[in-house]
C-alpha cells in the first residue's frame, strides 16, 4: 500500500514555528517517523509539502494512480481549499485529515474544516504523532485484520 502524506502551508517550518503549539519535531523528523510506521505495516509513504493550494492539487492529480490512500494536514487551507478537497475526493482513495493541534480551539476563533465530513479518518490534537496514527488507521481500514496479524476489530466512527 502506498500512501501520500501531504502537508499544507507553513508546515515546512515545523520545529521552528510556534513550538509551544506545534512541538519541536521538524517536518523531516515527522516524515521519518511516518516512513517507519508505514514500513511496520508493509506500506510506504510518499511526502509532499507546499505553501500553495494549486501545487498540492497538481501533485494529487499527477500521482493519483500511484497511491492508494492520502494523509493530509491542510493547515491554513483547511476552511477554504475546496479545489484541493475536490482533487482528493476525485481520486476515490480513502483519506485521513491530521491536525497537530486542536484545530477548532486555535486562537479562540470559530473554525470550519471542510475536509472533516469526507475524511475516512480524522485526527486532531495528537501532536505530530497524529500522522503515524493516521497511517495505521488507513492501513487497518484497507486490510483484513488477519492479514495484519491482529485479532481486533477496528471501526472508525465520525460524529
Amino acid at each position: 500500500m502506498r500512501i501520500a502524506v501531504l502537508h499544507g502551508p507553513n508546515l515546512n517550518l515545523l520545529g521552528e514555528r510556534r513550538p509551544e503549539k506545534y512541538g519541536t519535531a521538524t517536518l523531516a523528523e515527522i516524515s521519518a517517523d511516518v516512513d517507519q510506521t508505514a514500513a511496520r505495516f508493509g506500506a510506504s509513504a510518499v511526502h509532499f509539502q507546499s505553501n500553495h493550494e494549486g501545487a498540492l492539487v497538481d501533485w494529487v492529480h499527477a500521482h493519483r494512480n500511484e497511491i492508494e490512500a492520502i494523509v493530509i494536514n491542510p493547515a491554513g487551507l483547511t476552511p477554504v481549499a475546496f479545489s484541493l478537497l475536490d482533487a482528493i475526493r476525485d481520486t476515490g482513495h480513502p483519506f485521513a485529515v491530521v491536525h497537530i493541534s486542536q484545530w477548532h480551539a486555535l486562537d479562540g476563533r470559530e473554525r470550519n474544516d471542510i475536509f472533516a465530513t469526507s475524511a475516512a479518518v480524522y485526527l486532531t490534537g495528537a501532536g505530530w504523532h497524529g500522522y503515524a496514527l493516521a497511517i495505521e488507521a488507513l492501513v487497518f481500514r484497507a486490510r483484513p485484520q488477519r492479514e495484519l496479524g491482529r485479532d481486533v476489530e477496528v471501526d472508525v466512527v465520525r460524529d
